[in-house]
């Protein structure tokens, strides 16, 4: 009998950035920007994106119109080799 793998809830990200024109998800499970993640913007200028993420700790960035930017809703940071931070998801 085949063992069944539970899959992880969609995990959701959102920025609010109403003057950007792009806002992308990047981070270790997009391998650093080759799979990078766009991600819609809503009407309140706030934009999201859900992603189903494995159990573990993830380190992502939002690209905004092509600047990095922080995710001011995440606490959980730890420094990257570039001076600036990453920000943890941790998936349970």
């Amino acid at each position: 009998m085949a063992k069944q793998v539970k899959a992880s809830p969609k995990q959701k990200f959102s920025l609010s950035a109403p003057e950007a024109k792009s806002v992308l998800l990047v981070g270790d499970f997009t391998q650093w920007q080759q799979q990078a993640i766009r991600m819609r913007k809503g009407k309140n200028g706030v934009w999201t994106t859900s992603v189903a993420l494995p159990p573990g700790k993830h380190n992502y960035r939002f690209l905004v119109d092509g600047e990095w930017r922080d995710d001011p809703e995440c606490a959980l940071r730890t420094g990257n080799p570039y001076g600036t931070h990453n920000m943890v998801r941790e998936v349970g």
